[in-house]
């Protein structure tokens, strides 16, 4: 692969991996801000900004700017998270230019109407109205904010009713104007281009970019919530059973990686095997991971039939406590260090992944991990590794959120 990072004279970052193969290119903006970093009275504002972005600049309209991606075959989105904001768009490699251009206006020069920022905001209510609607969407929401209670980590991305409702215009404009600055951004690109063209049209593009690092008051959580249990008439009680877990750039983050899987990360997982192969209690089942700048999360979901829900429960903190007392076999290593390897390899034939692959780093770890490395790093892992790592996560304090039928 041929990779290059370099820092602009402007500070932002922008890293590209050439893919000689692919006629693909992925453009990634990766702002590092997100919903944690927000002011409790502007909670939702990152997700607001991140929908306003694509209404329009002082020289594109919204309809400019979906029309020139989408005449290509393309597709251009974005999302928000607790810790970063990214705006992606994948085109066929020539049209690079192009769409290097729009994602430089549209993070750059953003017109934040007043008229843009009410429309928007029914389609966010509208939005998490939908979210309402889903309770498996409801009842994570419901124990992320048991895990991190009276804390920015708990709050949903999106924010709350009360405070989309009240977002003024100048709220998101300072927003932007304080948070999306070059040295807390990075520009990826991966596919089927020439690094050195790229990196001049990065330097065009996002001229406009203000300067300097967005300012953090980040603060670690303090101690986890109750159970709880929230009614609703629903078919299946969803129960989300969980705790704290390591910061990302945690030294056991691989071995976390094959801890995940051989829980509840695949289908030959020991809760997949369990719960529904064996005794058919539920349909979906899993295991995941979070990782944030100074903590992280753990969770285990089930959905299942009101009479199955207390047997579901059992089996899942019995899981738990075969893992504390006994770790993994030697096959479940091998394969859960197999999967993880060969699933990263795969990725890497895609340039969206390899795009994010930088990105991400870049963003949220602060540099990039060689493929050879990271390959390395899970094949290290062994079973005093796995139990040091048990004892950490899951030896701790739990809270489990339910929903469904009383």
């Amino acid at each position: 692969m041929a990779e290059r990072v370099v820092r602009l004279d402007s500070g932002l970052t922008v890293a590209v991996d050439e893919m000689a193969s692919t006629r693909s290119a992925s453009i990634g903006v990766w702002v590092g801000v997100g919903s944690r970093d927000e002011p409790d009275q502007s909670s939702g504002v990152s997700h607001f900004l991140e929908h306003l972005l694509f209404k329009g600049t002082d020289r594109r309209s919204a309809r400019d700017i979906s029309r020139s991606v989408d005449r290509v075959g393309g597709d251009i989105n974005a999302y928000t998270a607790k810790e970063h904001t990214v705006f992606h768009c994948r085109v066929p490699a020539r049209h690079i230019a192009e769409s290097i251009e729009i994602l430089g206006d549209v993070v750059c020069r953003p017109a934040i109407r007043g008229d843009d920022v009410d429309s928007e905001r029914q389609v966010i209510l509208e939005e998490l109205a939908m979210d309402d609607d889903s309770p498996e969407d409801v009842v994570f929401r419901e124990f992320t904010a048991a895990v991190f209670p009276g804390h920015p980590l708990g709050r949903d991305t999106a924010g709350e009713r009360e405070t989309v409702s009240r977002m003024t215009p100048d709220a998101v404009r300072s927003f932007h104007a304080d948070r999306y600055r070059a040295e807390s951004m990075v520009v990826s690109v991966a596919g089927g281009v020439d690094i050195d063209e790229v990196i001049g049209l990065v330097d065009r593009a996002f001229a406009p970019v203000a300067t300097g690092a967005a300012t953090h008051d980040r603060h670690q959580p303090g101690g986890l919530g109750a159970d709880r249990h929230v009614a609703d008439d629903t078919e299946q009680v969803h129960l989300v059973f969980g705790g704290r877990s390591i910061a990302r750039t945690d030294g056991d983050r691989e071995v976390l990686d094959i801890v995940n899987h051989v829980l509840g990360g695949g289908l030959s997982s020991r809760l997949f095997d369990e719960i529904r192969e064996r005794r058919g209690l539920a349909y979906s089942v899993f295991s995941s991971m979070s990782g944030f700048d100074d903590c992280g999360l753990w969770s285990v979901y089930a959905g299942s039939q009101p009479s199955s829900a207390p047997a579901v429960r059992d089996l899942i903190e019995a899981e738990c406590g075969r893992l504390l007392a006994d770790g993994i076999t030697d096959e479940e290593l091998d394969d859960a260090k197999g999967f993880l390897q060969g699933a990263f390899e795969l990725g890497l034939e895609d340039s969206g992944a390899r795009m994010s692959r930088l990105g991400g780093s870049l963003t949220l770890l602060g540099g990039i991990v060689p493929v050879d490395e990271q390959l390395a790093r899970w094949a290290r892992v062994d079973h005093d590794d796995i139990g040091r790592v048990v004892a950490r996560v899951f030896g701790g304090e739990r809270v489990a959120v339910s929903l469904g039928p009383i």
